[in-house]
C-alpha cells in the first residue's frame, strides 16, 4: 500500500513540475537565461559565481512570471488553438488563481533577486514584465505592431546581463540590445508565418500585413540585414568597452548570412517548411552569436 501511495505521490509531483514547466514556458525561459548570464559575461571584469546564480534565478523568474500572466490573459484564446489548447489553464489541470499565485510569487522574488544585484538590473526586469503583459499581450489581438512592442520586453535580457555585472547603462548593453531586438522580427515573423492558421484562431495578429506574402518575406529579410549589421559594429570600436575582433565579426557576419539565405529562400517559394528552417536557423544564430561574443573576449 505504501509503495501505491508512494507511486501516486511521485506521479502527481511529476504531473505537477511539468505543468509548472509549462505555465512558465521552461524552454523559452532557459534561453532568455543563457542570454542574460552571456550578457554578464561581457560586461564583467572578474566573475562572479553568487552573482551568476542570482541572474540565472531571477532572470528565469521574471520569464517564467511574464509567461504565467500571458497564459492567465490568455486563457480563452488558448483554448482555440491546437498548440496551446493543452496549455494548465484552458486543459483545467490549473486554476486561473494558482496560475495567479505562481505569477505572483515568480515577479516579487524575481525583482528581489535581481535588486540584490543591483536596482538598475530589477527595474530593467520589472519593466520587462510590465511591457509584455500589459502592453504587449494586449496588443496581439489588435494589430501587428504587437510584434514591435513585444520586441523591447524580449531584447532586454541580452542587456540585463551587461546592467547586472556592471551597473550602468550606456552604448555597451544599448548594443546588445539592439542586436536582440533586431533579432526578433525575422524570428517570430517566421513562427507567425508557420502557425498563421492556427494564430488567426485566436484572433492573434503576427505578422506585419497580416498575410503570408511577398511584403511579409520581404520585411523579414530587411530586418535580418539590420540584425547582420548591428552584429558586427563592436567590430568597428564604437561600442565603448563591448569589442569584437575582427575574426569573431567575420564568422558573426556569415552565421546571419545562413540567417538571410534561408530568409531569402522564404520569399521565393513562401511555403511553411522554408519558414520552419528559418526559425530553427535564427535559434541557432542567436545562441552561437553570443558563444562568439563570449569566447571572443576571454581568447582575445
Amino acid at each position: 500500500m505504501k509503495t501505491v501511495v508512494g507511486q501516486a505521490k511521485s506521479k502527481s509531483f511529476a504531473l505537477l513540475f511539468a505543468d509548472f514547466k509549462e505555465i512558465t514556458k521552461a524552454r523559452l525561459a532557459v534561453s532568455v537565461v543563457f542570454s542574460s548570464v552571456a550578457g554578464y559575461f561581457l560586461g564583467a571584469d572578474q566573475l562572479s559565481l553568487s552573482a551568476i546564480l542570482l541572474l540565472a534565478f531571477g532572470g528565469y523568474c521574471m520569464v517564467g512570471a511574464s509567461n504565467a500572466y500571458n497564459q492567465i490573459i490568455e486563457r480563452d484564446l488558448d483554448a482555440l488553438m491546437n498548440r496551446t489548447a493543452n496549455r494548465p489553464i484552458p486543459a483545467g489541470r490549473m486554476t486561473v488563481g494558482a496560475a495567479m499565485a505562481i505569477a505572483i510569487v515568480l515577479t516579487l522574488i524575481g525583482v528581489a533577486s535581481l535588486y540584490f544585484l543591483n536596482a538598475k538590473t530589477a527595474m530593467f526586469g520589472a519593466i520587462s514584465i510590465f511591457l509584455y503583459t500589459s502592453v504587449y499581450t494586449p496588443l496581439k489581438t489588435k494589430t501587428p505592431l504587437a510584434v514591435f512592442v513585444g520586441a523591447f520586453p524580449g531584447a532586454i535580457p541580452f542587456m540585463l546581463g551587461w546592467v547586472a555585472a556592471t551597473n550602468e547603462f550606456g552604448i555597451e548593453p544599448g548594443t546588445l540590445f539592439m542586436i536582440q531586438f533586431f533579432w526578433q522580427f525575422p524570428h517570430f515573423w517566421a513562427l507567425g508565418w508557420m502557425l498563421d492558421e492556427d494564430y488567426k484562431k485566436g484572433g492573434f495578429k503576427m505578422l506585419p500585413t497580416g498575410k503570408k506574402d511577398a511584403s511579409t518575406a520581404l520585411q523579414i529579410i530587411m530586418y535580418t540585414i539590420w540584425m547582420m549589421v548591428i552584429s558586427v559594429i563592436p567590430a568597428f570600436g564604437i561600442t565603448g568597452d563591448l569589442q569584437l575582433s575582427v575574426p569573431a565579426a567575420i564568422l558573426i557576419f556569415i552565421m546571419g548570412g545562413v540567417m538571410l539565405f534561408f530568409a531569402l529562400r522564404l520569399y521565393t517559394k513562401r511555403d511553411n517548411g522554408s519558414a520552419k528552417r528559418l526559425m530553427l536557423a535564427s535559434v541557432s544564430y542567436i545562441t552561437l552569436m553570443q558563444i562568439v561574443y563570449v569566447i571572443d573576449k576571454y581568447i582575445g
